[in-house]
């Protein structure tokens, strides 16, 4: 059975608290020393990118979006451009977004919006709706989105990638997700999610990134959570408003709370993934039961790369 770790980090002095996540998985061959310090300079980077916000007074809501949206950009990480391939060849883009106060937004199989967290936003904010799938060019459009053409997303990294997972050369990419979760000065809290997917799914397939409760959730004055791994075993364990759930209701502690639904719903069900999320004080956790998890938040002060 997989260890379930947890790293706890205590409210910060600025008033604000925020954690990003690349992804969890095994550790794999793709991590040498110069893959690493790649991964740990796009982690800094998005966290920086909303730390920047955070800092000058601006929203959680603002603040995900341009730390997910930076990891989006980032063909290293399984978002946006680099995501992961479907059988076909193709890329399709999941992605949502939530608020503590209770709205939501998501959007499912994407493949011309650059940022897909910001067309979540743009559904929470400006649509009766929660999730979309294929949304259409307009509404991109009227997200303030730039349309791509679905070859921006294919990367000759993943092409080669999924050669080798056709020719059972390895083993196909099965985590993979970015998200941040964020608390402001005001103590609103908001968490996001993007993702490609896994390597060689079906045309359609739809993982717990963009399902409201399984990879993503926020409430004020409790928790936001943003997950990454086995994305079915996280939709039918609702992993993310299971550990909210222990917290608003058993009483648990954050750390408790996760490692109580990571025992549950992932470690019964043989599935592997992690978790970040920050409390309504604004302390920040990763929890996670597979061999590695890439994230950066502050702690002291200090950017801290957790890969």
């Amino acid at each position: 059975m997989p260890m379930i770790r947890t790293h706890l980090v205590p409210p910060s002095a600025a008033g604000w608290s925020l954690v990003v996540h690349g992804g969890a998985g095994g550790r794999i061959a793709e991590l040498s020393a110069q893959r690493t310090s790649a991964f740990r300079a796009g982690l800094t980077a998005a966290h920086g990118a909303g730390a920047d916000v955070l800092s000058a007074g601006g929203s959680a809501v603002d603040a995900v979006c341009a730390a997910v949206g930076a990891l989006e950009d980032d063909p290293l990480f399984n978002a946006g451009r680099g995501a992961a391939l479907t059988l076909q060849g193709t890329v399709e883009l999941d992605a949502s977004i939530m608020t503590g106060d209770g709205r939501a937004g998501a959007v499912a199989v994407v493949d011309r919006a650059r940022s897909p967290i910001r067309v979540a936003r743009h559904v929470m904010e400006a649509t009766p709706h929660v999730l979309l799938a294929s949304p259409d060019d307009a509404l991109v459009e009227a997200a303030g989105v730039e349309l791509m053409d679905p070859d921006y997303f294919v990367t000759e990294a993943r092409r080669r990638q999924l050669e080798r997972i056709l020719a059972d050369e390895e083993a196909p990419l099965t985590h993979g997700t970015v998200g941040a979760v964020a608390r402001d000065s005001a103590g609103r809290i908001v968490a996001g999610t993007s993702t490609g997917g896994i390597s060689k799914q079906l045309r359609g397939r739809i993982g717990d990134t963009p399902i409201i409760g399984a990879g993503t959730w926020a409430r004020d004055g409790v928790v936001g959570i943003s997950c990454t791994g086995d994305g079915e075993a996280f939709i039918q364990g609702a992993v993310a408003h299971d550990v909210f759930a222990r917290m608003a209701y058993g009483r648990q502690s954050v750390a408790e709370a996760a490692s109580s639904t990571f025992a549950a719903e992932c470690d019964t069900r043989g599935s592997t993934g992690g978790l970040i999320a920050v409390t309504g004080d604004g302390s920040v956790l990763l929890c996670h039961n597979s061999a590695m998890m890439l994230a950066a938040f502050s702690q002291d002060g200090e950017t801290v790369t957790w890969v």
